[in-house]
């Protein structure tokens, strides 16, 4: 039971924001772990720091028209939600996908206030994104698509203001698009505005793996303080795009032994690791279906259409597709067949009941905000670069990556000894990252 003064603020902010299901999902995670915060600053909440975070300082949607291959008038929706800019601006993610909607953008912009807050990077926390699904679309389709949201998006951007990024459904060929209209229409070279851009024109080595990479490292690390590692030990993970990907190379790295992929149609197992360069040829560019991999792999893996990946017996698991992809069930079978981490490296993929199921089973588990914020890390690194006119080299970034996600672990591991929940990551997270932005937010005065 939560503290009946936060309690009050929790059912005012759910009141205030009716029909967003995943919005309050990240509410409730984050006033759940709180409580602890509470019992021994409860000036927090009577500063009303607590409904001031989870009202965005703005909130953006606007109308999208463009024109298919086929002449026709096409509209979609645009979002950006800027949360918070305590620590610096607001920066985070676009996500093009027909799912999105204003519920999506608000838990994934709100989680970022945390996420940045971990990385010890200056940057504040916003998210945004589309319902327009670039799956099928011709490149064509895609750029005229591309222009039109920036068209609106622009005026509301600006390298020292709000810097987007990728997230699902946006990868380098938008952010090209997106980055050349933000350039025509601003007349102006700014190449700190996004990032995720391509390499030779201001983008950052390791961005690309930075996630995956990132969500691996964080496992690592769980596993070190258990006296382990990945040597030798097999993983699930799901997804086969960028993030998974990534963390099955580093995975490998690492000395473990990544067995599976997905998408929305089906999962394959190979039973000896991934071939990540067929997997990446594939997804990254073929744009195929998870299956083909299973028909190419010569009998050597199995594609399965039903079922979950997470059936898949491992010592380690990596949600790597979307939220709310992990479920109970999923979780029980995991832990049944001997799982001992889980390191998030999507945004909520597991619903509360599976992280109670880990928690209650003493797995360690990573949550999203901690163990996948190497993206955003890697974007605040870009973001140096570009203010620098620098670039640096892959292995020097990827050394800062490193020690940057070893220090969120770090961080979150003493934080929830500090508050009497040792080994409890969820609580670890949310407090270190909360308590960085109240502290800043405290001492701007009410605005």
């Amino acid at each position: 039971m939560l503290d009946p003064a936060l309690q009050k603020t929790l059912d005012a902010v759910l009141a205030r924001n009716p029909g967003e299901p995943e919005f309050h999902q990240a509410a409730r995670e984050v006033f759940d772990s709180l409580a602890v915060v509470q019992e021994r600053h409860p000036e927090y909440n009577d500063l009303g720091i607590l409904a001031r975070l989870c009202e965005p300082e703005r909130q953006i949607i606007f109308r999208v028209p463009w024109v298919d291959d086929r002449g026709q008038v096409q509209v979609n929706r645009g979002f950006r939600v800027e949360y918070n800019s305590a620590l610096g601006p607001y920066k985070g993610g676009l996500r093009f996908h027909r799912s999105v909607n204003l519920s999506i953008v608000k838990f994934l912009g709100f989680e970022q206030i945390f996420k940045n807050s971990l990385t010890g990077l200056p940057i504040g926390g916003g998210k945004g994104g589309s319902d327009f699904d670039p799956h099928g679309k011709s490149d064509g389709e895609v750029m005229r698509f591309c222009q039109s949201f920036m068209s609106e998006l622009y005026r509301h951007i600006g390298e020292y203001r709000d810097v987007p990024a990728g997230d699902i459904g946006v990868g380098a060929r938008e952010i090209g698009y997106l980055f050349g209209q933000y350039k025509r229409l601003s007349n102006q070279y700014e190449a700190g505005v996004l990032t995720g851009k391509g390499l030779d024109w201001g983008g950052s080595l390791v961005r690309t793996e930075a996630t995956g990479y990132g969500a691996a490292i964080f496992a690592e690390e769980m596993l070190k303080v258990r006296d382990t590692s990945f040597d030798g030990r097999r993983a699930v993970v799901s997804g086969s795009g960028n993030v998974a990907i990534y963390a099955i190379q580093k995975i490998q790295q690492l000395g473990g032994i990544a067995i599976t992929a997905s998408d929305s149609s089906g999962y394959v197992v190979d039973e000896d690791g991934i071939d990540l360069e067929l997997l990446k040829q594939i997804k990254e560019v073929e744009r195929g279906r998870i299956a083909e991999y299973a028909e190419r792999r010569g009998g050597r893996a199995r594609f399965v259409s039903e079922g979950s990946v997470w059936d898949v017996p491992a010592d380690v698991a990596l949600p790597c597709a979307t939220q709310n992809e992990l479920h109970a069930r999923d979780a029980k079978k995991l832990v049944e067949n001997g799982v001992i981490a889980v390191s998030e490296g999507a945004n909520m993929p597991s619903t509360p009941e599976a992280v109670e199921i880990f928690q209650a089973a003493g797995v360690a588990f990573g949550p999203g905000k901690a163990a996948n914020a190497g993206g955003v890390a890697t974007s605040a690194l870009e973001m140096q670069q570009n203010a620098a006119r620098d670039a640096w080299s892959f292995e020097y970034t990827e050394g800062r990556l490193t020690e940057i996600m070893r220090g969120i672990h770090q961080n979150a591991l003493e934080t929830a000894d500090e508050f009497g929940r040792p080994g409890n990551y969820v609580i670890g997270a949310n407090v270190a990252g909360f308590r960085k932005v109240a502290d800043a937010m405290i001492a701007f005065g009410v605005i």
